[in-house]
């Protein structure tokens, strides 16, 4: 069985979100288990060694609801009654339903792209990780060089509109302003996400992220 990701992948995730029909998925369900279940749990899978080797604690489940997502909505509490995503992805972290920094990779019709953070962090989670940057933690300085020698990660999450810390140094406060934050690489390089290579290149990813995903590990136990 090809456990690629595929045009068809991609094709399958807009075309099934543009029905909108369950009795359509069902039709097609053998389609969502080839091109989208498999080469995700062979992704899962190639990835857990190098993750065990960055936190032995993160789960590496490949299967839906464990590190896989589903494709369909929970639409209980949503004005969006859209059955289903236009997008997959995997996540590996320590505790599931815990707003923890974890590593992932996302895939959607417009492009792919994998990193690490949270996915919300919460205030005392930024609290803590400011109080380390201002205290000049070692593990914080490590991460900074990491990110300020490296052009692949993006530093993203939302920030306050006026700086609690002016006197600060503009890289510092890059971080310290930041409600919550992730680092991500996005991609349109769909030669890539079709090819065997794509578990090696996000690999070495996580492994440029690391230093970073310890200093963040650092900040949770330190609350």
């Amino acid at each position: 069985m090809n456990t690629l990701f595929s045009k068809k992948s991609i094709e399958f995730l807009v075309e099934n979100r543009l029905r909108n029909d369950k009795a359509w998925f069902e039709e097609h369900k053998s389609d969502y288990q080839k091109y989208l279940v498999e080469p995700f749990k062979a992704l899962v899978t190639a990835l857990a060694p190098a993750l065990s080797d960055i936190d032995g604690k993160l789960i590496c489940s490949p299967k839906i609801d464990g590190s896989i997502s589903r494709i369909w909505r929970d639409i209980r509490f949503s004005k969006d009654k859209s059955l289903f995503r236009d997008m997959m992805w995997c996540m590996f972290v320590r505790e599931k339903h815990v707003n923890l920094p974890e590593f992932f990779f996302v895939i959607s019709p417009d492009n792919f792209f994998y990193g690490s953070g949270y996915y919300s962090a919460g205030t005392s989670s930024m609290e803590s990780i400011r109080k380390l940057i201002l205290d000049g933690d070692k593990d914080f300085k490590a991460a900074l060089k990491v990110y300020e020698n490296q052009n692949l990660f993006a530093l993203e999450g939302d920030t306050y509109k006026k700086s609690r810390f002016p006197g600060a140094p503009e890289n510092l406060r890059n971080w310290l302003n930041r409600k919550g934050i992730c680092f991500i690489h996005y991609s349109a390089d769909f030669d890539l996400l079709y090819s065997e290579k794509l578990p090696d290149v996000v690999a070495e990813g996580y492994r440029t992220l690391e230093p970073i995903y310890k200093f963040l590990i650092k900040a949770e136990e330190r609350k």
